[in-house]
């Protein structure tokens, strides 16, 4: 048999015809050496595959599920669900409803004030002393009405605390813009330019809050008046097509109030320091409202004192160490 003029069995030669040189051998064989492994030391722990988070888990940090994988994530028996529709079906039928109106609410607050901030430097000491000068004047208050309050103190006491819960959104929106004004007063011409942007963001936010607030009296007026002064049609069904925009507008300012208060308005993507700024001029208006609608707190008058300007003090004071550690610790100027 011909092969093309080539033996198969003759080794191969270089095409210049030179004579067969075999491939150079990498030398004797070496046997690996004991010692550290080029790929490091064997991990201790065996891989464990990561647990999905729980329903619960994922509520808290803001990812409601869509009502299907909510009510699968409850994990109850069929004859549970069987039961609590027979003895409990107006808590069922709120539950199916409300809901997917809940989560639309809370997903839109969260969009306009994430619970995260998203810009601001969150410095881990600041928020310790934070908290633990929150914690000092709740134990202080309730250790003045304690030892000096009478029972009409301690009804005060608890109107001033929803007074300031009412009234401290409003107090932000109208000192923010004053706040904000003194700030690019005091700004370079290029930092100015930097915050315009951030600035129109915060306004819109803010701008939904008041919407928001200012909706919900108009719905109950439009309700109220709907069922007294129209006819007998519309008077029952104007106030069901309201009543869900209504519910949904309250439960949007629940869900967006607390973010909305504690990052003023996302006030610190206009500039890292105006959160403290804001939190100290905020304290002292509470304050002067606080005296003017419910006088002196109760006690000797050096308790009286020191209650009625150590707290706005203290505030002051840890908002201005949070400046001066923006400005030192991560270079945050003016």
């Amino acid at each position: 048999m011909s092969f093309g003029g080539h033996d198969p069995y003759q080794p191969l030669r270089p095409p210049n015809g030179g004579p067969y040189s075999p491939p150079p051998h990498p030398g004797p064989y070496v046997p690996p050496q004991p010692g550290p492994s080029p790929y490091g030391p064997p991990s201790p722990h065996p891989y464990v595959p990561r647990r999905p988070p729980s329903l619960w888990q994922r509520m808290r940090e803001d990812d409601w599920p869509p009502l299907g994988e909510f009510l699968s994530g409850l994990r109850l028996h069929g004859c549970l669900w069987a039961l609590a529709a027979l003895c409990a079906w107006p808590l069922v039928v709120g539950v199916l409803a409300g809901y997917p109106l809940a989560r639309s609410a809370r997903r839109r607050a969260r969009r306009l004030f994430p619970s995260g901030a998203r810009h601001r430097l969150v410095d881990p000491g600041v928020a310790r002393v934070q908290r633990t000068r929150a914690w000092t004047a709740t134990a202080m208050s309730l250790l003045i009405l304690a030892v000096y309050g009478r029972p009409e103190d301690v009804d005060q006491a608890q109107e001033q605390f929803m007074m300031r819960i009412t009234i401290t959104p409003w107090l932000l929106l109208l000192s923010a813009p004053v706040v904000v004004v003194v700030l690019f007063r005091r700004s370079s011409p290029a930092a100015r330019r930097a915050m315009r942007a951030p600035l129109r963001t915060a306004g819109r936010t803010a701008l939904w809050y008041f919407g928001g607030f200012t909706t919900v009296p108009l719905m109950v007026a439009a309700i109220l008046y709907a069922k007294n002064s129209m006819g007998p049609d519309a008077g029952r069904w104007v106030p069901l097509a309201l009543l869900v925009p209504l519910l949904w507008m309250l439960l949007f300012l629940a869900f967006a109030t607390g973010p909305a208060v504690r990052t003023a308005f996302n006030t610190a993507d206009v500039h890292a320091a105006l959160p403290a700024l804001l939190t100290g001029v905020l304290v002292w208006e509470l304050a002067a409202i606080g005296l003017a609608m419910g006088g002196m707190p109760p006690g000797p008058p050096a308790v009286r004192f020191a209650a009625l300007v150590g707290g706005p003090l203290s505030v002051t004071a840890v908002a201005w160490w949070e400046i001066r550690r923006l400005r030192v610790r991560y270079g945050v100027g003016w």
